[in-house]
């Protein structure tokens, strides 16, 4: 829950701070890098760590993510220019791709199944916090001293973390030999790379119709190709492509990539709507966000006894229902909605997310043994963090073309403008919210199995185990 708690409330904390940052450091256009540099790096080192963290143990990977989490946080409070802090916030993302997805599997390991449900509402639980913490702290520091205490906030964070996990958390890994799959991981890295920037500058930077425009997508999209035959070949390719296979897997995380996608549009989107088009400050709009990830654990901690009930893939599709509803109540709004609209159609989504990760997420991870377990975790984030990414430069780039070159300077772009641009972004998270719910619906049907008494749990034999 602590190293949880890095990542939630850093997710959110920049949010609420994003007109200070750009006021002093750069135009409004570039905002969407701050998300995309700090999920690309977190996407791409996803199945890195979960590799590693099934050959070596749970605890050296997440204790290196903390070290990297923390080093990234003090360089982008020292940041000297957007550049400068788009490369830091990349760092911040490197670390987060250990720290994240080794909570999940760790989650994954100590609890049986039944159990894992009350445990992940714990761990959203660090999300509702944070998403009335973060926001707060975003808007005090932007308003009352600096946006560069958002990130320094992270470190005495970082550092308890590390100090109780160290000594809190044991585990019995069986470790072995490995090649880390350099080639694989650098492929995916520059493919992902070059498509979030062709989304993010074409229009911008150059135009669509340029060999810019065609060529830099293009080059992506052949590298990914590349990668994809790279680790069909590999020994320990850095993402099993056998797992693919797997229908539950391919259409779990399917679902996770919509999830972060209308995740990263809300949490971009509505703070600067609710200061610019409603008029409010930096506070009020840390609060309306803060009903998305509000809703979420709610949902979470009470969707064990659902999946229990009904199965995973009916939980799964309840929730996917869900969102839709949330995000078709975002479409009416403009400059003359309250706060309190915004708040409740966040509120609802987040309500969905949370009966939808996590069974889609447990249902995953319960398909495979330890030993692939945190590749299947990995797989899950690491298709979250990539749907974050390039759903974040996809609306970037809607957003900076409907508003032209005037997204250059956020103090030229009105209100009414503004307004109407975000609108194309909630009705993209409302077509996203429908691919999710499509992507549920083709889960397997499972049954509902009773759940087994906490007593009687006994541990995988290889599995990790935590000290009294």
């Amino acid at each position: 829950m602590l190293s949880t708690a890095l990542v939630a409330i850093d997710a959110t904390v920049i949010a609420t701070a994003v007109p200070s940052v750009v006021a002093e450091l750069g135009g409004f256009s570039q905002f969407p890098w701050l998300f995309s540099a700090y999920l690309l790096a977190q996407a791409v080192t996803v199945p890195v760590f979960g590799k590693l963290a099934d050959v070596f143990g749970r605890k050296p990977v997440v204790l290196v993510g903390i070290g990297l989490f923390l080093l990234g946080s003090v360089l982008c409070g020292a940041a000297w220019s957007m550049g400068s802090l788009v490369v830091f916030r990349a760092v911040q993302g490197l670390g987060a791709g250990a720290v994240q997805p080794m909570s999940m599997t760790i989650v994954g390991d100590v609890y049986s199944v039944a159990e894992r449900a009350k445990v992940q509402g714990y761990i959203a639980s660090v999300w509702g916090v944070s998403s009335v913490v973060g926001p707060t702290l975003g808007g005090v520091f932007s308003e009352y001293t600096s946006w560069r205490w958002i990130f320094f906030v992270n470190v005495p964070l970082c550092l308890v973390a590390a100090a109780a996990i160290g000594w809190r958390f044991h585990e019995r890994a069986q470790r072995r030999r490995v090649r880390v799959d350099v080639l694989g991981a650098s492929l995916l890295t520059a493919a992902l790379a070059l498509l979030v920037l062709g989304v993010l500058e074409g229009g911008q930077a150059w135009a669509w119709a340029s060999p810019l425009g065609v060529g830099v997508p293009a080059a992506g999209v052949l590298l990914l190709a590349v990668f994809v035959a790279v680790e069909r070949r590999a020994a320990d390719p850095v993402v099993p492509l056998h797992l693919l296979r797997r229908r539950l897997l391919v259409t779990t995380s399917a679902a996770s990539a919509c999830i972060g996608a209308v995740l990263l549009a809300l949490t971009s989107y509505v703070p600067t709507f609710v200061q610019v088009s409603l008029g409010t400050g930096p506070l009020v709009a840390g609060f309306a966000l803060a009903a998305l990830t509000l809703g979420w654990p709610v949902s979470a901690s009470q969707s064990g006894r659902l999946y229990l009930r009904l199965g995973m893939r009916a939980t799964a599709v309840t929730g996917a229902v869900v969102v839709v509803g949330g995000c078709a109540l975002l479409l009416p709004l403009g400059t003359s909605s309250g706060v309190l609209a915004v708040a409740g159609a966040s509120f609802v989504i987040g309500l969905g997310m949370g009966l939808t990760a996590a069974p889609t997420l447990i249902a995953a991870q319960a398909a495979v043994s330890w030993g692939e377990r945190g590749v299947v975790t990995g797989l899950n984030v690491f298709a979250r963090s990539a749907g974050s990414a390039v759903g974040i430069a996809v609306f970037g780039a809607v957003v900076n073309a409907a508003l032209g070159g005037r997204s250059a300077d956020g103090g030229s772009v009105g209100p009414g403008e503004l307004s109407d641009a975000v609108h194309l972004v909630f009705l993209g998270a409302l077509g996203l919210a429908v691919v999710l719910l499509l992507a549920v619906l083709l889960m397997p049907r499972d049954r509902p199995a009773p759940a087994a008494p906490p007593a009687q749990h006994q541990p995988e034999p290889d599995a990790s185990a935590v000290g009294p």
